[in-house]
């Protein structure tokens, strides 16, 4: 696997390294001790699959509150979305900020995020599926999360037509956190 470093702290872009041949090719998509190695959770609690019918649905921004901080590994296995990562962690000089980064099907990559950041996308087409493997059983009661709009963060969400459960809709701000 590649991994890429991130302009926020402990969040990756990782890359399968394809091993090819007539039939197709093999490539590893988790592997906890090169995770160790970069200073990543590379705990296993749960996977989870997000399957959305339209192009312009958005996800998030979630994460889950101590004591049940969560990291997350994300793949889109299916269409393509723009996959971005918000640091709310305490004292980290990367806090409030965001990045993002395209992830489809077919280019396989994968979004490391760590404990402490929230996590959204928007899909780019119909019938795109999200796979998400998590580092702790979730807890309802610790969920958590920012408007995925909020004019403080500034996210540039590449649809403007977004389809946003009431829910999400229904998140704080980040200055009522």
């Amino acid at each position: 696997m590649i991994f890429r470093e991130t302009a926020l702290a402990g969040v990756w872009v990782i890359e399968p390294e394809p091993h090819a041949d007539e039939r197709g090719f093999f490539a590893r998509t988790w592997c906890a001790r090169e995770f160790e190695a970069r200073g990543l959770n590379p705990a296993l609690a749960q996977c989870s699959v997000s399957w959305n019918r339209a192009r312009g649905t958005v996800r998030g921004l979630h994460y889950q509150a101590a004591p049940h901080e969560e990291a997350k590994l994300v793949r889109c296995t299916r269409g393509a979305i723009h996959d971005v990562a918000v640091d709310l962690r305490p004292g980290s000089p990367t806090r409030h900020r965001w990045i993002a980064v395209e992830l489809t099907g077919d280019n396989r990559r994968m979004l490391f995020v760590p404990e402490g950041v929230a996590h959204g996308f928007q899909t780019l087409v119909d019938d795109t599926e999200v796979f998400y493997q998590i580092s702790r059983a979730f807890h309802p009661d610790a969920q958590r999360g920012v408007r995925w709009h909020d004019p403080a963060l500034g996210i540039a969400w590449p649809l403007h037509d977004a389809i946003v459960s009431a829910r999400d809709a229904a998140l704080p701000l980040l200055a009522d956190l």
